[in-house]
């Protein structure tokens, strides 16, 4: 019994460190001592298994009684069953007990290795239920070993899983020493030949996301949602955030008082630069926000093909680029469309007056619901919007008539909404008119002078003009957004 303890003892003590209950220790125990009985018997035996309290281990190995003997390790032969009790008939079952004393080497070693293989196959599948449901999450743990630029971390509530930071997934800014503590966040959950693996990442975007809702709690209670995250790891990160609640600033509770919570962010992302930006569902006012630090003048959408036009002034460019780009390659990215970013100076020479004083294209504006419209009566909203009219666009080409033949909109009604129309277009057409006449006044004045001073007139009369229909528009587009 002293010997069956000791065995007992010495498999508590090769698992001590797994975390494993007395009844798990006892499981794999008996599941070694099939693996003994099996390379003792020469095959897969049946065998009652009990480990008493005080370490004691009964074995008994259950045998059929056959007449002819298929199976060695599970049968025995009637001659031989009737030795030990002659009253044995074909069917039952002879028990056999075995002293554990009596394994040899071999099947003490196979105990080993099948309790060894077992407690990892243990680990390996507490560890993908422990961090399965943990991608996107924030980890923390030290670098014990770098390997080819791989980062080796050992977790510090996970110390048996294998975790990784490639170089990939690494902040170029950034070195570690092996012993430093580091925090990444969980980009995914690999399957290896070894077992799983924790790809780890401090240049994902979710690792940004992370860090905000570890410092801001409006983040993490739901108050304050980040609706877009791009970034271009070690330069640049942008940040859409929008509130659930209107008495909730989100930039604010982002930035912190005196930019206590971002500047934690920033710390830990090694000095990278955040810009913390509103979100809009409008993409124009969008493209705006996401612009910054730079000031848009105007910017012009085309739903069909996804691309904003932004133009901004000369000495805000540089600052709407970037260094490299990156500026504007981001903000693409934030709003998920193509982003043409143009000088004032740079869309007026291509031809581009027309956008702005309404020349034989048509006037480009952006689309916006019904429902914006104040002039517009609830009724009258809910029959149009039944009859699949939510849009400015969509009633902009209607007539009277076509209104009347909605259900539920009367002739006064419609008539109301064709003078709420009218009232919304008479203006551009009015500047329209405007910027034209004073171009073809200028350009009369120029055909009258033939002397070489008049063409250089006329240029400055038709920029002045430009130049102060130009301003209109952009006081009228501020106003607006």
């Amino acid at each position: 019994m002293s010997e069956q303890l000791s065995v007992v003892e010495a498999f508590r003590v090769m698992t001590a460190n797994k975390s494993l209950s007395q009844e798990e220790l006892y499981d794999l125990i008996r599941d070694g001592i099939h693996a003994a009985l099996a390379r003792r018997f020469g095959g897969p035996v049946e065998a009652e298994i009990q480990i008493m309290e005080d370490g004691d281990i009964q074995i008994v190995v259950l045998k059929e009684v056959v007449e002819a003997v298929e199976d060695p390790a599970r049968q025995i032969l009637l001659e031989e069953a009737r030795w030990d009790d002659p009253d044995f008939q074909v069917g039952d079952l002879q028990e056999i007990p075995v002293d554990f004393r009596e394994f040899g080497r071999g099947a003490v070693m196979a105990a080993k290795q099948r309790i060894i293989q077992r407690v990892r196959e243990g680990e390996r599948e507490h560890i993908r239920e422990q961090f399965n449901d943990r991608v996107g999450e924030l980890v923390s743990g030290e670098v014990q070993s770098i390997q080819r630029g791989t980062l080796v971390v050992l977790l510090n509530r996970a110390r048996e899983a294998e975790a990784i930071i490639p170089w990939r997934e690494q902040n170029p800014r950034e070195r570690f020493r092996q012993g430093e503590s580091i925090r990444a966040v969980l980009k995914k959950l690999e399957e290896t030949p070894r077992g799983p693996r924790l790809i780890l990442s401090r240049a994902d975007p979710g690792f940004v996301a992370a860090l905000f809702s570890l410092e801001v709690p409006e983040i993490y209670e739901g108050l304050v949602e980040i609706k877009e995250i791009v970034r271009e790891a070690g330069g640049r990160t942008k940040v859409a955030v929008s509130s659930r609640d209107e008495s909730v600033d989100p930039v604010g509770a982002c930035v912190g008082v005196k930019g206590s919570r971002v500047q934690a962010v920033v710390s830990e992302m090694g000095g990278e630069r955040i810009d913390i930006v509103p979100w809009h569902p409008d993409p124009e006012i969008f493209a705006r926000r996401a612009l910054a630090p730079a000031r848009v003048a105007k910017v012009i959408s085309d739903q069909s093909r996804k691309v904003i036009t932004a133009i901004v002034d000369e000495d805000q460019l540089s600052l709407a680029i970037g260094r490299n780009g990156q500026n504007v390659r981001l903000a693409s990215q934030l709003i998920g469309w193509q982003l043409d970013l143009y000088s004032s100076r740079d869309w007026m020479e291509r031809g581009a007056e027309s956008i702005f004083f309404g020349g034989d294209d048509e006037y480009e504006v952006a689309d916006f619901p019904l429902s914006e419209l104040s002039g517009i009566t609830p009724a009258s909203l809910a029959a149009l919007e039944a009859a699949g009219i939510h849009s400015f666009f969509n009633v902009l080409d209607k007539d009277k008539q076509d209104f009347m033949q909605v259900p539920g909109i009367s002739e006064e009604e419609a008539e109301s909404l064709i003078a709420l129309i009218d009232e919304l277009t008479v203006v551009e057409e009015t500047d329209v008119e405007t910027a034209e006449g004073e171009t073809d006044a200028a350009t009369e004045a120029t055909e009258a002078d033939e002397t070489d001073a008049a063409p250089e007139a006329t240029e400055a009369t038709e920029a002045d003009v430009e130049v102060e229909v130009v301003a209109e528009e952009l006081v009228a587009e501020e106003k607006g957004s």
